[in-house]
């Protein structure tokens, strides 16, 4: 599998990139990366407004969370993209020291295709047990009690779940974990998960497709892909008892609260009475020290200044375009912080 994604990596990049090792000293510089799916869009649109601004080429290959920490691991790419930040086992593990940088907010929303039913309750005990499959239809008396007024149809339920892994998954499941014993207990959290019930889709596209082609159906997809489609979403209560809606406010609510210093956190069932529950960051990880592999200055120092104008408000302001939370002020200046610390022989990069 790793050498798989290392090709499909290299396959996707080889057009427009080169090691830097191979420029001669009049050629520009070229930046690669690859990962994470969940921010592709954001991603597309700020690489290309940097590329057009700066004359920098960026190039992106959305592999998936997991494909990104192995091409960063291989060190065939300048930096990749995650929505599951690296545990400390799993940092161990890398060659060398790497950061997390936080690029924006995205949240995992809980559709549904239940025509004429336009809003939709879900408490931490329905969610359970649905996605247990203990509450197999939709006028179940539990459903039914928690939406009064609402007129549920005698319909199976089918849960759709992505069939690869990704961190959509990781930020689902790590949800659930904490909200339901019996969920941590039996399924746990991660990219990959024994699902109990249900049927597996590929990609966001394909569980938003298999959604509004099954009258019944429910699913977790990335906010960005209900927001554009215009999916059904259920209100999933809180850790304050509120239901609450997926919007640019409430995913920006779920980091209101102590952001640690190198912003590895699951914000999923924030304290923040006003915030969407299963929300969360996604990273740019990159190696600490950039002098490897006969990595140039200038390659180090183009990395940094397009990660380091990533997280300025010019470029968060784009964020919200794509529908995706921009950074909070303080999770934007640990990253500045963060990238700071990024060396070159020693030396740190940016002032």
């Amino acid at each position: 599998m790793r050498t798989i994604i290392t090709v499909l990596v290299l396959a996707v990049l080889f057009s427009s990139c080169q090691n830097s090792a191979k420029k001669t000293s009049n050629e520009k510089v070229s930046l690669t990366a690859a990962g994470a799916t969940f921010p592709l869009p954001f991603y597309n649109l700020v690489f290309k407004n940097y590329t057009e601004s700066k004359g920098i080429p960026v190039t992106y290959g959305g592999v998936g969370s997991g494909g990104g920490i192995r091409s960063l691991t291989d060190k065939v790419v300048d930096f990749g993209a995650t929505d599951a930040f690296l545990e400390d086992d799993k940092m161990a593990e890398m060659p060398a020291p790497i950061v997390h940088i936080p690029t924006c907010l995205g949240a995992v929303v809980i559709t549904y295709n239940l025509p004429g039913i336009d809003e939709l309750k879900l408490s931490n005990e329905l969610l359970e047990k649905i996605f247990m499959g203990e509450i197999t239809k939709w006028n179940d008396p539990l459903i039914a009690a928690n939406n009064p007024g609402v007129t549920l149809p005698a319909k199976d339920i089918l849960f759709v779940h992505r069939s690869d892994g990704s961190g959509t998954t990781q930020i689902f499941s790590d949800y659930l974990s904490k909200i339901s014993t019996k969920w941590a207990e039996k399924i746990g959290a991660g990219k990959s998960l024994n699902w109990p019930v249900g049927m597996g889709a590929k990609g966001n596209p394909g569980v938003v497709g298999t959604i509004s082609q099954t009258e019944g159906a429910i699913g977790y997809v990335g906010s960005e892909f209900a927001f554009a489609q215009k999916t059904q979403m259920a209100q999933v209560q809180n850790s304050a008892g509120e239901y609450v809606l997926p919007t640019m406010a409430s995913i920006s609510a779920a980091a209101k609260g102590n952001i640690p210093d190198d912003t590895r956190i699951m914000l999923t069932n924030s304290s923040d009475p006003e915030s969407y529950p299963i929300s969360g960051f996604t990273w740019i990880i990159l190696y600490k020290e950039q002098a490897y592999n006969g990595r140039s200055l200038a390659q180090a120092e183009e990395t940094l200044k397009l990660l380091d104008w990533m997280v300025s408000s010019e470029a968060q302001a784009e964020a919200p375009n794509v529908h995706y939370a921009p950074l909070t002020e303080d999770a934007a200046a640990k990253a500045k912080a963060i990238l700071r610390s990024v060396t070159f022989e020693g030396k740190a990069i940016l002032n």
